[in-house]
């Protein structure tokens, strides 16, 4: 039986995606920490499998064309090189029409090493020009918004 603390915390993330990683040895710097460019790198992975690899996996339509306009990132604490797992938690806090944005925690069950922010806007690569987000795409990018921000 799951205490209340862990129940809370359940459904607290539950509109969060989660990409788990392991930290490479090449994301090591001379500081013996990771360097903060490959922070922006897992925020990459990490969107990449909230919005291709895993809609492609559950038979959905990837979500399509979007270029990053903003990041920002806060770093909290030096990340060294830790043999267990790393995750980067993903929500949505904002949805428009032609943009969305994203927040970030880069973290592992005891610390939370950086949080993020970026603005994703839909693009029409074909007509290199901006676009709206079909209802499809608004569909899936909205269950990922927290309640409190919906």
């Amino acid at each position: 039986m799951e205490d209340t603390a862990t129940l809370r915390r359940k459904a607290d993330t539950a509109y969060r995606h989660v990409y788990e990683f392991h930290i490479r040895f090449g994301d090591i710097d001379s500081q013996m920490h990771v360097n903060n460019v490959k922070f922006l790198g897992y925020l990459e992975d990490a969107r990449l499998a909230m919005f291709h690899a895993d809609p492609v996996r559950a038979g959905l339509e990837p979500v399509r064309g979007m270029v990053v306009s903003r990041h920002e990132i806060d770093y909290k604490v030096p990340l060294t090189g830790v043999i267990h797992p790393i995750r980067v938690e993903t929500w949505v806090t904002e949805l428009r029409a032609a943009s969305f944005k994203l927040a970030y925690e880069v973290r592992d069950d005891d610390n939370l090493y950086a949080s993020a922010t970026s603005t994703l806007v839909a693009f029409d690569v074909e007509n290199a020009r901006l676009r709206r987000y079909t209802p499809a795409e608004r569909e899936y990018i909205g269950r990922f918004i927290r309640p409190s921000d919906a």
